[in-house]
């Protein structure tokens, strides 16, 4: 099996060379869409094989196997014209009548869709290696997974603030202890690159026992996106893990819709995920919900919009940050209507590190069920494992350090880990939900050994973060200087 980082790196590495991408974003971007089109036309083989009758909505012209396929076909000045003159334009315009899903997925995952590449030649030398990869084959399958992990991490590197990679274990976990079921619907309303569909999937694909339910399965879950790069390759993550036609993922932002315009067959069973947080929207978007709950903190947003969402009996696990815990106006109004219309059960707290590189906020794993009040949240302390001081990109958090949570979650008693606490104290504390374990002693501040070299990691990440602007302006210059002349 090839390696994994060395194929995507040789693929950004060729993307290096052209002087149409400046940075890490343009460049996933340009993979997304290029590996988006290989494995719809490779899961359209499988179609036709499956069912006699499909037919699809693509033109022959624009089919991967017409102008990609061929190592030796089109390339240079004459695949870039193709691209930029006929491909792009004719996808974003794609026909959407009769009521096919396809194409208005096609439509939809290409509507910003870019070609930064300039050079026709370096263009075809990324699309051979992308041919190179069968996503029908299932060793090239669990390739694909791993190297869509990796432009997960890299996305994330060259992201904006707010948006993390969330990890595998936490998406797993989340999933696991909410345990959607067959028949139920599952929403992402912020659901980035699609982590917590694809665990959803996977959980209730093991379910699945007929064609009926597999069936059921390609319809029951529904996410939305904001920005175009991750739901591009949230949509290329559905077709992976077999969706045949992932329409349900939209790109659109899940906050610009007025709360009072989501009605009751909107409503859904499950909730998971991880909103944006320590990000602000923009004006005018907090007009959208009740005057007791407007601010602009993306986060508390969604988490007054999900408790609207959620069926009677619906059930939310999502990420949130130390600051909705312990916020106070608005957030204690949040907070406030949290406990009264739902049971928030349970909150598990993540030691530092969990979301390291991309970001050192602390957070927490909220579990909560709609229709009924909360009497008392059980509180438990995620410990790090034996060993380790805290959590980074090589050594990130795992799925089997929440086994003790797991054993413990059905069969609750108070531990050096587990505590629980009444709504009158929490009411008391003015809603303050940042309750620390009052079975460990305060050990003060992090050693001058932990503290150093996290001091200097960040100072070099500074340093690194300056010298990749300063080559990209210099870049930039130099073709704006060109083009004067």
């Amino acid at each position: 099996m090839p390696n994994v980082s060395g194929l995507v790196k040789s693929m950004q590495d060729i993307m290096r060379k052209d002087a149409g991408t400046y940075g890490d974003a343009q460049r996933l971007e340009q993979l997304g869409w290029l590996m988006f089109l290989k494995i719809l036309s490779d899961r359209e083989q499988e179609l036709i094989l499956l069912r006699p009758d499909y037919k699809s909505p693509l033109p022959k012209a624009l089919k991967w196997d017409q102008w990609a396929a061929n190592e030796e076909g089109i390339t240079g000045d004459a695949l870039l014209a193709f691209v930029n003159d006929t491909l792009l334009p004719r996808l974003k315009s794609l026909p959407v009548a009769g009521g096919d899903k396809l194409p208005v997925l096609i439509r939809s995952t290409f509507a910003d869709a870019n070609n930064y590449m300039k050079n026709g030649t370096l263009l075809r030398q990324v699309v051979n290696k992308i041919n190179g990869i069968d996503f029908n084959a299932s060793e090239d399958r669990h390739l694909f997974g791993d190297i869509y992990e990796k432009l997960l991490r890299d996305l994330q590197a060259a992201g904006n603030a707010g948006e993390f990679y969330t990890p595998r274990a936490v998406t797993e976990f989340i999933v696991q202890q909410i345990d959607p079921r067959l028949g139920e619907t599952v929403l992402d309303p912020a659901c980035g690159t699609g982590g917590f569909l694809t665990c959803a999937i996977e959980h209730l694909r093991a379910q699945a026992k007929t064609a009926a339910d597999e069936r059921r399965i390609q319809d029951c879950f529904h996410g939305i996106e904001k920005k175009h790069l991750p739901h591009v390759l949230c949509v290329t993550n559905m077709l992976l893990h077999g969706i045949d036609v992932p329409a349900n993922v939209r790109h659109d932002n899940t906050l610009a819709r007025p709360l009072r315009d989501w009605g009751p067959k909107e409503r859904v069973d499950v909730v998971v995920t991880n909103p944006p947080f320590g990000g602000m929207e923009e004006d005018g978007i907090e007009a959208n919900f009740p005057a007791e709950f407007r601010t602009r903190e993306t986060a508390d947003l969604f988490l007054v919009l999900i408790m609207k969402l959620l069926k009677p009996g619906g059930r939310a696990g999502l990420v949130l940050p130390d600051g909705t815990l312990f916020g106070e106006g608005v957030k204690t109004r949040i907070k406030e209507a949290l406990l009264a219309e739902c049971d928030l059960h349970t909150i598990v707290r993540l030691p530092n590190g969990v979301f390291s590189p991309y970001t050192g906020i602390r957070t927490n794993l909220l579990f909560f069920t709609k229709g009924k009040p909360t009497r008392e949240i059980w509180y438990y302390e995620h410990p790090y494992p034996p060993g380790v001081k805290t959590y980074n990109k090589t050594k990130p958090i795992r799925i089997d350090e929440f086994q003790p949570e797991r054993d413990w979650w059905h069969k609750r008693v108070e531990n050096e880990h587990a505590w629980r606490v009444s709504i009158e104290t929490i009411k008391a504390g003015n809603y303050n939900l940042d309750l620390k374990n009052p079975h460990t002693k305060d050990e003060g501040p992090a050693d001058l050994e932990t503290l150093l070299p996290e001091y200097k990691k960040l100072l070099a990440d500074i340093a690194a973060t300056r010298q990749q602007l300063k080559h990209a302006l210099e870049a930039a210059l130099r073709e704006t200087s060109g083009k004067k002349k």
